[in-house]
């Protein structure tokens, strides 16, 4: 019986990591691509075009906001089933799409598709994970976002050069869609609630519906450090261009990619037996190191010595983040600690480019990459004081 608890590697874990990637490669596949399609199939501005892709990100928003909420009252695997149909429906209506209005309707709806799903699969890892083990379960699920980040775009930048390019990315969708609903109707999921999951959700007010309060402490770092690298996310290629590196450039995120992954394993081992600071620190350190040989890059190997430092900082600070918000959680409010995480996360992620965006054209990318750096030292006493100096107590760590 304690084996089979501390089993880590099940049909389950590999099934629903498995949906979580293919969900996530979707996202990236379209963003990369959906601008350049609304300006060249109806003429949209590029402010207009940017509105199409990022409004995906709010449709994600308001779908994480509920889901935490639903999934105490209809269960992961329901959650997870509305989510993948809502999502492969919304694929197929990207060939209904005979405006610019309809095609940001539609990207709206698949990012609330998206938010349900995510949620749904990140709230069962936590669920069928044993406590001893669930740092490291959480960082190897966490991986297939990453391969999907760096496997997505790719796909998608590959297929823009084919004939008919938008039209095969939008069936892809749909196929993968279908394969998402096939492989999860076949492997059955077994999560084990606990007794409390059955029971109402405590008293408490509005905003505790929807929110874990545990959760928001951690989540608040995670906003602040998804805010400093969006801008890495959406201006690489024209910093490549402005200084010259464009050929490095096109290895960042690989060299990202290898690094998270060689390193996930041991960073999530160490945060199930030794805590989370540990690993935080280095990785708020590094994380800074990196942005800061980014900001300065003027040879390729600066470029992709600085993505691994990133990889290595703020790719394991993510995983440790979503662990702990999940760790300092009651398991009948995992679906609201989950959710949470991922709504600021989100939130860093996607106000990052916008706002960045409004001063890159008066200082340049160097001194907005520079300032972040600023940004990432402020959130180690900041996490110290939300979280490092409580985490063996939280985290019931002898």
């Amino acid at each position: 019986m304690t084996v089979t608890k501390e089993k880590l590697w099940t049909k389950q874990f590999l099934i629903v990591s498995l949906i979580n990637f293919m969900i996530t490669l979707m996202f990236y596949l379209l963003i990369v691509t959906i601008a350049s399609y609304a300006q060249s199939k109806y003429g949209a501005s590029t402010s207009t075009a940017g509105l199409v892709s990022s409004i995906f990100i709010i449709g994600s928003l308001i779908g994480r906001l509920g889901t935490g909420r639903v999934i105490g009252d209809l269960g992961t695997k329901k959650t997870l089933w509305t989510g993948l149909v809502f999502f492969t429906i919304t694929s197929i209506l990207y060939f209904a799409a005979f405006n610019i209005g309809l095609l940001i309707i539609i990207r709206l709806l698949q990012g609330i598709a998206v938010g349900i799903a995510g949620t749904a699969t990140g709230t069962i890892i936590a669920q069928i994970l044993p406590n001893t083990r669930k740092g490291e379960g959480i960082g190897y699920y966490s991986l297939s976002a990453i391969l999907a980040t760096a496997i997505g775009p790719f796909i998608g930048i590959l297929l823009l050069k084919a004939e008919n390019g938008f039209q095969w990315i939008f069936a892809l969708n749909i196929v993968l869609s279908f394969v998402c609903l096939i492989i999860y109707a076949v492997v059955k999921i077994d999560v084990s609630l606990p007794k409390s999951s059955s029971q109402p959700l405590e008293k408490s007010s509005l905003i505790s519906k929807f929110i874990e309060p545990r959760a928001l402490p951690i989540s608040m770092v995670a906003l602040l450090i998804g805010f400093s690298y969006s801008g890495v996310m959406s201006f690489l290629s024209f910093y490549a261009l402005e200084v010259d590196l464009v050929s490095a450039a096109s290895y960042f995120f690989l060299i990202y990619a290898i690094v998270v992954i060689i390193s996930r394993p041991f960073t999530g081992k160490l945060l199930d037996t030794k805590g989370a600071n540990i690993v935080a620190y280095p990785c708020f350190v590094l994380f800074a190191l990196g942005m800061f040989l980014f900001s300065q890059a003027t040879a390729g190997w600066m470029l992709l010595l600085a993505a691994a430092l990133i990889g290595f900082g703020y790719g394991n600070f993510n995983s440790i983040a979503q662990s702990v918000a999940v760790k300092v959680t009651p398991p009948h409010r995992f679906g609201l600690a989950t959710s949470t995480y991922f709504i600021l996360y989100d939130i860093g992620l996607g106000i990052g480019p916008f706002l960045l965006g409004f001063i890159v054209p008066y200082s340049g990318y160097r001194p907005i990459f520079l300032s972040m750096v600023v940004l990432i030292v402020i959130c180690i006493p900041l996490y110290h004081l939300l979280h490092g100096r409580k985490d063996k107590e939280l985290l019931n760590i002898s």
